[in-house]
């Protein structure tokens, strides 16, 4: 199977049909306790927090197309990143990339903090200004690239380098890219995390986090907390991330080609004062993105003059669902200073760009000629 290309991998891999009844569809397996034969030796299940088939399934098939060792569902993204963390104790520390999600900021800056673990915000396209956050009790580094919402690029080898010589892990949320276009454990990252709730199962109908992780320690002391902590994902939502894996790259292909023809745009429009997207050659760190990446993706963001313009922009485009989230085969428009980064007050939003003018575009598979006739004539109500 290593052999097959990740288009194939997605539907050719040790689970692509059902050993007991050949069936082409994994099966769901509901029971939450499991018979044991013998009372001295349990089989390989006991009870369904502790590990159930349907879930393995899906840890399985991440694993493989992450290039990891093992794989972890959990009942959402942040409780794949809530998880992650709770690798720290008291007295540690993290360095984080500053325009982190607004989920993962409240975590960090909410939550961590009550058990004595410090953080320190950075912004990682810098890495002078990493090398110089790491502290003596620093344990992880945790990047986003591209970011949310700015999509910035961090260097990802850069950063694993910078964590080794300090005897950091290194931790990635790529849910903006997946495995399809970009696998940061082949550049040295120790856990790789998802919200698998996005391009993934990719239809707006399933809540879900995954985690990889790059070795077997790291592994063992994952699954150790995602059995303490028992966030895990049901075996209906895992059966519906598997079903949406199958339609990843084709869906990402048609998703990415509207994406950049979007973003091109949106470059040359008079009432747009910034876009991001690394498929840009303007955009920075564009260079180091695809030397990490295959592709530019298929979220992006823009900058309108103010709040108002938004409203009035928002409230006339057609196509886009203006919603919460992302990565959907329907383009979603969001607001992150009251969506995805609510939770992050106004003086740390500005402070790191994210405006009251900024929007962000997850795009679908909707044709880009339609979208774009579609902004124009909600832009010309702005004028």
């Amino acid at each position: 199977m290593s052999d097959y290309t990740f288009q194939t991998k997605l539907l050719h891999n040790e689970h692509k049909f059902d050993s007991y009844t050949g069936a082409v569809s994994v099966p769901i397996q509901h029971a939450s306790t499991f018979h044991q034969s013998d009372f001295d030796s349990f089989g390989q299940y006991d009870y369904s927090r502790s590990g159930n088939p349907t879930r393995e399934t899906l840890e399985a098939a991440i694993a493989e197309l992450e290039g990891g060792v093992r794989g972890f569902a959990f009942a959402s993204g942040m409780a794949a990143i809530s998880t992650a963390f709770l690798l720290l104790s008291k007295g540690d520390h993290v360095v984080v990339t500053e325009d982190v999600y607004g989920g993962t900021f409240r975590m960090v800056t909410a939550v961590l903090t009550r058990f004595g673990i410090e953080h320190t915000f950075v912004d990682m396209t810098d890495l002078d200004a990493v090398a110089k956050a790491i502290q003596p009790n620093t344990k992880v580094i945790y990047m986003e690239t591209p970011s949310n919402p700015l999509l910035k690029v961090t260097d990802i080898e850069g950063i694993v380098k910078l964590a080794k010589a300090n005897n950091c892990l290194t931790f990635l949320d790529n849910t903006f890219l997946t495995p399809a276009l970009q696998r940061p454990i082949e550049f040295g990252v120790d856990l790789v995390l998802h919200s698998a709730t996005k391009f993934l199962s990719g239809h707006s109908d399933v809540l879900a986090g995954l985690a990889v992780a790059k070795d077997e320690v790291i592994a063992s002391k994952i699954y150790a907390l995602q059995n303490s902590f028992g966030a895990v994902l049901g075996v209906q939502d895992c059966w519906l991330v598997l079903r949406g894996l199958k339609t990843l790259s084709v869906r990402l292909e048609q998703s990415q080609k509207g994406a950049a023809e979007i973003a091109n745009y949106l470059a040359v429009h008079p009432l747009v004062k910034n876009v991001y997207y690394p498929g840009l050659a303007v955009h920075p760190g564009h260079s180091t993105h695809f030397r990490q990446a295959s592709g530019g993706g298929a979220v992006l963001s823009f900058e309108l003059e103010n709040e108002d313009a938004v409203r009035q922009f928002s409230a006339n485009v057609k196509i886009p669902v203006f919603a919460v989230s992302l990565g959907a085969v329907e383009s979603i428009l969001s607001y992150p200073p009251k969506m995805s980064h609510a939770a992050m007050p106004p003086e740390e939003r500005n402070k790191r760009g994210i405006t009251d003018g900024l929007l962000r575009l997850s795009v679908g598979l909707e044709s880009p000629d339609d979208l774009i006739r579609d902004f124009d004539q909600a832009f010309q109500t702005l004028t």
